[in-house]
C-alpha cells in the first residue's frame, strides 16, 4: 500500500512538473510584453515547419501565414532557440544600425557547428573588422579590377567552348565548378585537378545538409554536411601547413600567401584555427551562392524573351564599340553594363539564397510596444522585403526595368538586403556581381542555347535546384 502510495505521488508530481514545464516554454519569461507568436513543441519548436520545403518564388508559408496571424513581428522558437522574426524593413534597418550595441552577430548553434566556432560570423569588434580588410584585399574594387576581370573572362569563355561541344549540360553543376576553381586559384592556390575537385566534392557534401534539419544522425543531410566540412578541413589545413613551411615564391601571389604573413607576425593577432574557418566560408561563399544566382539568371533570360533581347543589344554594343572585336572586357566596359547590373539585382532579389540573417539581443531592448529579452536571438527575413507588394510593384514578376535609375540602392537599404546590411554588408558582394555580369557578356554575345530538363527550384529554405538546370548550349 505505502509503495503504491509513493508510486502514485511520484507519478502525479511528475505529470505536474511536465505540465509546469510545458506552461513554462510556451509563455517564456519577459520584463515587459513580447511579441505575438508560438512557441511550438518544447524542444521542438517550430522547426519542422520552419524548414519545410516549398517550389516558388513566394515569401515561405512558415513566414506567410505566421504574418498574417501574428504582424509583421512575431516570436518562434528554432533548433531549440527563442526567436523574433521581423518583416518590418523599418525594424531591420534598426537591429543593423545597432550591432554592438544593442545586437550582436549570432547564428543558432547548428550553424556554429556547421561553419567553425572562430567563423568570421561568430566575431566582432576589432577582430572583425581586422578580417574583413584581409578579405577585402582579394575581393575589394582594386583586386577585382587589377586581378579578377581578366581571368574570369578567360575562364569564362574556355568553359563555354567545352559546353558547347556537348549535348547538353548541368548549368547549376558547371557554373559553380568554375566559380570554384577560379575562387580556390586565387584562396589557397588551387588549380583544377583531381585533388581540388575532391576537395569541391566535399563541399558539395556541405551545402546539401547547411539548411537541413539538424538531426547529426548517420544518413542524414545534416551528418554528410558536417562529414564535408571535416574532410574539407583537413586539406586546407595540409595544405596550410605545408605553404607555411614551404620557400616563399614571388611568381605566386594568393590570399593564402596573405595568410601565411599574418601568422608570421610577431604577436600576431590572426590565428590558425580562425585562417582555417575563414578560408572555408569564403570557398564556400564565394562559389555557391554565386552560382545559385547566376543559373537562376540565365534560368528567367530563358523565360523572358524581352530581357534577353534588351540584354543581348547592351553586350553587342560594347564589341561594336571596340577597335578590336576580340580584345577583352576592360573595367570601363563592366561599368557601363547599366541593365545588366538591373538584370542582376532583380535576379538576387528573386533569388532570396539568404532566407534570414541573424541577430541577439545583447540586453532587454524595447522595440515597438514589443520587449525582446537579452539572449534571445532575431531573424531579419529578407524574402518578406524583397517581395513586399508596398515596396515592389507586383513582387513575383521578373523585371529588370523596377531598378532603372535605383542602382545605388544595392548597395543595401532596408527594401534591399541580398547582400546584408549594416557594418557586415557582404564583403563579396562586388566579386558576385561581377562574376555574373563578366559570365553573362561572354553567354550573351557569342551563344544561345535550349532548355533540356529540370530548372525546377526548391527552397528548405535555402534556394536549390534538386534536378539541375540542363541546357544546350549553342554557337550563334
Amino acid at each position: 500500500m505505502i509503495i503504491s502510495t509513493i508510486a502514485a505521488f511520484s507519478g502525479g508530481f511528475f505529470i505536474l512538473w511536465l505540465i509546469l514545464w510545458v506552461h513554462r516554454w510556451k509563455n517564456p519569461k519577459c520584463r515587459g510584453k513580447l511579441p505575438p507568436g508560438s512557441m511550438g513543441l518544447p524542444l521542438l519548436g517550430e522547426t519542422l515547419e520552419f524548414f519545410s520545403p516549398y517550389t516558388s518564388f513566394d515569401i515561405s508559408p512558415f513566414v506567410k501565414e505566421r504574418t498574417k496571424r501574428y504582424g509583421p513581428v512575431f516570436k518562434t522558437s528554432l533548433v531549440g532557440r527563442r526567436v523574433v522574426v521581423s518583416t518590418d524593413p523599418e525594424l531591420n534597418r534598426f537591429v543593423f544600425q545597432q550591432e554592438g550595441r544593442l545586437f550582436k552577430s549570432w547564428y543558432p548553434e547548428t550553424f556554429t557547428e556547421i561553419f567553425g566556432r572562430d567563423n568570421v560570423g561568430e566575431l566582432h569588434g576589432f577582430m572583425y573588422k581586422y578580417l574583413k580588410s584581409l578579405v577585402l584585399r582579394l575581393f575589394g574594387p582594386e583586386s577585382l579590377r587589377e586581378m579578377m576581370l581578366q581571368d574570369m573572362e578567360k575562364l569564362a569563355r574556355d568553359r563555354l567552348i567545352l559546353w558547347s561541344g556537348q549535348p547538353r549540360i548541368d548549368l547549376k553543376d558547371g557554373i559553380s565548378s568554375m566559380i570554384f576553381d577560379l575562387t580556390a586559384k586565387k584562396l589557397i592556390g588551387y588549380d583544377p585537378s583531381p585533388e581540388s575537385e575532391d576537395l569541391r566534392s566535399n563541399f558539395v557534401a556541405f551545402i546539401l545538409g547547411l539548411i537541413s534539419f539538424p538531426i547529426n544522425a548517420p544518413g542524414t543531410a545534416y551528418h554528410k554536411c558536417l562529414q564535408g566540412r571535416r574532410k574539407a578541413m583537413r586539406v586546407l589545413k595540409r595544405m596550410l601547413k605545408e605553404r607555411r613551411e614551404s620557400p616563399v615564391v614571388k611568381e605566386r601571389s594568393d590570399f593564402f600567401d596573405c595568410v601565411v604573413e599574418e601568422l608570421g607576425r610577431e604577436r600576431a593577432v590572426l590565428t590558425e584555427g580562425i585562417a582555417l574557418d575563414l578560408m572555408f566560408v569564403l570557398l564556400f561563399a564565394s562559389f555557391e551562392t554565386t552560382s545559385l544566382a547566376l543559373t537562376l539568371a540565365v534560368k528567367l533570360l530563358s523565360q523572358h524573351p524581352a530581357v534577353l533581347h534588351k540584354l543581348k543589344e547592351e553586350h553587342e554594343k560594347i564589341i561594336i564599340n571596340r577597335e578590336n572585336p576580340e580584345s577583352g572586357l576592360t573595367w570601363k566596359e563592366y561599368k557601363s553594363m547599366s541593365f545588366t547590373f538591373q538584370v542582376i539585382l532583380e535576379t538576387v532579389r528573386l533569388a532570396n539564397i539568404v532566407p534570414g540573417i541573424f541577430r541577439k539581443a545583447l540586453k532587454d531592448i524595447q522595440i515597438n510596444g514589443y520587449t525582446i529579452p537579452a539572449g534571445w536571438g532575431f531573424m531579419v527575413c529578407p524574402p518578406a522585403v524583397h517581395l513586399n507588394p508596398e515596396i515592389y510593384d507586383e513582387p513575383l514578376a521578373f523585371n529588370p526595368w523596377r531598378w532603372k535609375d535605383k542602382a545605388e540602392l544595392s548597395g543595401g537599404t532596408k527594401s534591399f538586403m541580398a547582400f546584408g546590411g549594416g557594418m557586415r554588408f557582404c564583403v563579396g558582394a562586388d566579386f558576385s556581381k561581377l562574376q555574373m555580369a563578366v559570365f553573362l557578356h561572354c553567354l550573351v554575345t557569342k551563344y544561345r542555347w535550349q532548355d533540356i530538363s529540370g530548372g525546377n527550384i526548391i527552397r528548405t529554405p535555402g534556394l536549390g535546384f534538386p534536378d539541375g538546370y540542363h541546357v544546350q548550349l549553342l554557337p550563334k
